[in-house]
């Protein structure tokens, strides 16, 4: 390390001790302990029948909060094969952590099996009212083992959604490797993606009406790994199974002034 004279270190420290004190946390969960945290979040179980069958993207699991742990500092996540049959685990945050707009960043490690598919998403609050895709869904991560070192960030909205538009394609060196930091900036204009401090995608929209831009509204989390599905793929790699999928963290700060 190159030496600084003491008192520019000094005032260089006290800077970036100064910018961190003024940044405002909206929501942070390090998933400590050794139990899901049922202030924060809700299990989805079953296999959404009867109105939404294979979760409306012909999954294969079933989800059940067995397979869902705290552990170790991080959520896990674990897709198996029992007697014939998949299961997994997803929980949302609805009702109990809801926000518009912030920086999100979430630690995480994927899981890789093919036919897996971990994701870490978000859909607006007023799901129950609008239905999907008038919700909007904001896809902050999206991984598939049958397309190895590919992440996927993706938006949908009721002018694209689906087989989206909205999304981007990443290759990314050794994204199966431990630990990465994925990251949105969501702000009332745009929408912009990260892995690992590294620019992925910016979505601005055509237009800023509810039929483009449905994101200026409260949305909650979601974190589930499916298995097979209509982005999965219809192979599953069986000897890959049990799989698990971690969440070290998800920290949500406010924008700051220049953004809001």
């Amino acid at each position: 390390m190159k030496s600084y004279p003491v008192l520019f270190l000094s005032l260089f420290f006290g800077i970036v001790n100064s910018i961190k004190a003024q940044e405002k946390v909206i929501f942070q969960e390090d998933f400590n302990g050794d139990s899901l945290d049922t202030s924060i979040w809700n299990y989805e179980e079953g296999d959404g029948c009867p109105n939404l069958c294979g979760w409306g993207n012909n999954e294969r699991q079933i989800y059940d909060r067995d397979y869902v742990e705290v552990k170790g500092g991080n959520l896990v996540i674990t897709a198996v094969k029992k007697d014939n049959q998949y299961y997994s685990g997803k929980i949302n945050s609805k009702d109990n952590v809801e926000f518009t707009f912030g920086v999100i960043e979430v630690g995480a490690k994927v899981a890789t099996g093919k036919g897996l598919w971990p994701a870490i998403w978000m859909l607006g609050t007023d799901i129950s009212e609008v239905s999907w895709p008038a919700s909007g869904e904001i896809d902050i991560l999206e991984y598939i083992g049958r397309e190895p070192g590919m992440i996927f960030t993706s938006l949908h909205t009721p002018a694209s959604h689906g087989n989206t538009v909205n999304t981007k394609k990443t290759k990314i060196e050794g994204i199966e490797e431990g630990f990465h930091k994925y990251k949105a900036v969501w702000t009332k204009d745009y929408i912009e993606f990260f892995v690992d401090d590294k620019q992925l995608y910016k979505f601005t929209p055509e237009q800023y009406d509810a039929k483009h831009y449905p994101f200026r509204k409260d949305f909650y989390f979601l974190i589930n790994m499916a298995v097979g599905g209509n982005l999965g793929g219809a192979e599953i790699k069986d000897e890959a199974l049990p799989d698990k999928f971690y969440v070290d963290y998800i920290k949500v700060t406010e924008l700051p002034e220049e953004l809001k």
